[in-house]
This record gives C-alpha cells, structure tokens and sequence, in this order.
C-alpha cells in the first residue's frame, strides 16, 4: 500500500512520533505505516511532556450524529470540541516547546474535507475542521524559522469506524454513508501522512485533500446501484 520515491530523504528510522487516536482508523494505520520505516511510535500516554517527539500526528477526532442546530444536543457538541479542537490544541502545546528547542520536528493535523465544505447536520464538526485548518495555519507563523514543518491531511470520505461512532453504534445507519462507493480507506490516509513526513526536510507539505475518485465535494458523492 505504501508506495514512497527514492528521493524521500528524511530519515525516520530511530526517530520518535507520536499519534493520536491511533486504537483504530486514520490512527492505527498511520502508527503502523510509520513505524514500518523504522521510526519509534508511541500511541498513548499520560506523560507527554517527559518525551521529545520527532514527530506529533494529531489525529483523534470525531463526529456525533447529523442534527440541525435546533435539535442539537449539546453534550455531542462539547465532546466534538473538546476532542477536535481543544485535544489537537493541548497536546500540541505539551509537545511543541521541545521541537522548538531542539530546532526540528513535524507537526500533522488530521482534518476533514468539513474544513472546506459544510453539509446538512454538519455545522460544529465543520466548525472544528475548520478550526482545525485555521490552527495549522497559524501554527506555521509562530513556528516559522524554527525549523519545524506544519501539514494538514485532509480525507473526504473514508471508510472507518468514523460512521459508526457518529449514528452511536447504529451499524446499520453507518453502512448506508459508504453504500454504492469505493471510498477512501484508513491506509489511503496513512499514505498520505507518511508522504508528508518523508519528503526532503527543506519541503512542507502544507495540505493534503485527499477523496476517493467517487467524490467530487463534501455534498457530491457517486453512487452505483
């Protein structure tokens, strides 16, 4: 699945990353693609500030259910919140001022076509993609000359446990998202965040939206009968 040049040049084998969310999904494929290039993973953990990662992928995240603003239930809001924005913002924060001092690193956010294109149902997980999307960017301002690069990977649909856990078990209701398509899949995405941190260490790459070839946009998905 992982196809990379003969001109990657940044050398992750002994390093150290760190990624989050990585029990399953986007995470779990990263974590394993990664340490297939001989880079240090570590998935968990309560003492970050005690360990200098290489390399931080923030990729816990999800989303709960597809209700209008007006029917919204807010619990579902805070935890999207406070996973999506508030989790990426904390942890970045822990790890940061030792990539700073050490004057290397690379830091990838795990953001949603949501965080270029809104959808019915969708406002506050679009609101943390897009939160998402606007940290990174900052990121890059206050990290600049400190030889640290900032991307952003950004799925379209993509077939994970991401729909399951959104309906709150409703298997059912999760298959029907993927029905008649070919979607993305967590290896896809993993591809994608490895190509990133491989690239010649004098190249950032910025953002990565990546869908499947039955996507054209957040709302425009081809389907077979």
């Amino acid at each position: 699945m992982l196809a990379h040049s003969m001109t990657d040049s940044t050398d992750l084998e002994g390093r150290w990353a760190l990624v989050t969310g990585a029990t399953s999904g986007f995470g779990l494929a990263t974590a394993r693609a990664i340490a297939a290039l001989g880079c240090h993973v570590a998935i968990t953990g309560r003492r970050e500030e005690r360990l200098r990662f290489d390399v931080l992928v923030n990729n816990a995240g999800l989303a709960l259910d597809l209700d209008p603003l007006q029917s919204g239930d807010t619990r579902d809001w805070d935890q999207m919140i406070d996973t999506n924005v508030k989790g990426l913002l904390y942890v970045t924060r822990t790890v940061l001022p030792g990539r700073v001092e050490r004057g290397r690193g690379h830091i990838v956010n795990v953001g949603s076509v949501a965080g270029h294109q809104t959808y019915a149902g969708g406002a506050v997980y679009s609101a943390t993609k897009y939160a998402v999307r606007a940290i990174t960017d900052v990121l890059r301002y206050d990290v600049l000359g400190k030889g640290i690069r900032v991307s952003n990977v950004e799925p379209g649909l993509a077939e994970t446990e991401f729909s399951e856990v959104r309906f709150k078990g409703d298997r059912a209701r999760a298959k029907t998202v993927y029905e008649g398509t070919k979607p993305l899949l967590a290896e896809d995405v993993a591809d994608a965040v490895v190509w990133c941190i491989t690239r010649p260490e004098h190249v950032n790459v910025q953002s990565v939206l990546i869908m499947p070839t039955d996507q054209a946009s957040a709302h425009a998905v081809h389907r077979r009968k």
